[in-house]
């Protein structure tokens, strides 16, 4: 039972990282007129994880499996990688920064000698720090399979995107949950669809959410950093 209320407390939405201050996307889907709606929310929702499932939540997977391993360089491959195939500045500033605000809170929670290398290597620029790289690394000392690992992941995208929408949208906590609750039933097959693909593997073709991306650099006035 304690097992499963700490994954919990990991991929709660209040967990102080930084995640209040992004919304993957979102901002610019509204502006553009691509996401008006409760339907095309949930749509730009699972598009978002079905790019994060063949993405980061790769990356995470062999993150994860190195952790156990104890193979350290496989982490920082997995995390060099990963920020390789994040396009735009402002997508890799929510990797790195988010990364490292986990390693320094999970640190604080309890102690990983793979963890606290790893954020070392991240304050001397020798590996960039990602996000899900960090949650592989605290589920893995945790003792979460990498089910559990991707879960955690992948609610925590999903979640952080309908928190935005709350700021951003005239809509309710009935509908954000709502809609949560229907993307969380891709999850198994996301998981499924990317559990064997290499790290070279790694690859989602989405270009509305790339030019999203690049949008959001150019306009004045924004509420959130991506």
């Amino acid at each position: 039972m304690a097992h499963l209320a700490r994954l919990l407390q990991f991929s709660d939405s209040t967990l102080p990282i930084g995640s209040f201050a992004f919304s993957n996307g979102l901002e610019s889907a509204l502006q553009t007129g691509i996401v008006s709606d409760t339907s095309s929310l949930l749509h730009f929702v699972e598009l978002v994880l079905h790019q994060n499932a063949r993405v980061d939540g790769v990356a995470l997977l062999h993150a994860h499996r190195a952790a156990l391993a104890e193979d350290y360089s496989g982490i920082v491959t997995a995390d060099r990688e990963l920020l390789c195939r994040r396009v735009g500045e402002e997508q890799q500033l929510m990797l790195t920064r988010m990364g490292k605000k986990l390693a320094e809170l999970a640190l604080k929670i309890s102690p990983s000698p793979v963890l606290e290398r790893w954020l070392a290597d991240i304050r001397s620029d020798a590996t960039p720090g990602c996000l899900p790289i960090g949650q592989a690394i605290t589920l893995a000392h945790l003792g979460a399979d990498e089910t559990d690992a991707f879960v955690v992941h992948q609610y925590g995208m999903a979640s952080m995107i309908l928190s935005a929408a709350l700021r951003l949208m005239r809509i309710d906590h009935f509908e954000t949950q709502r809609i949560l609750f229907a993307a969380q039933g891709r999850v198994e097959d996301d998981y499924l669809a990317v559990r064997d693909l290499a790290l070279d593997e790694m690859a989602a073709f989405a270009p509305v959410f790339d030019v999203l991306v690049a949008h959001h650099t150019t306009v004045h006035v924004r509420l959130f950093m991506n």
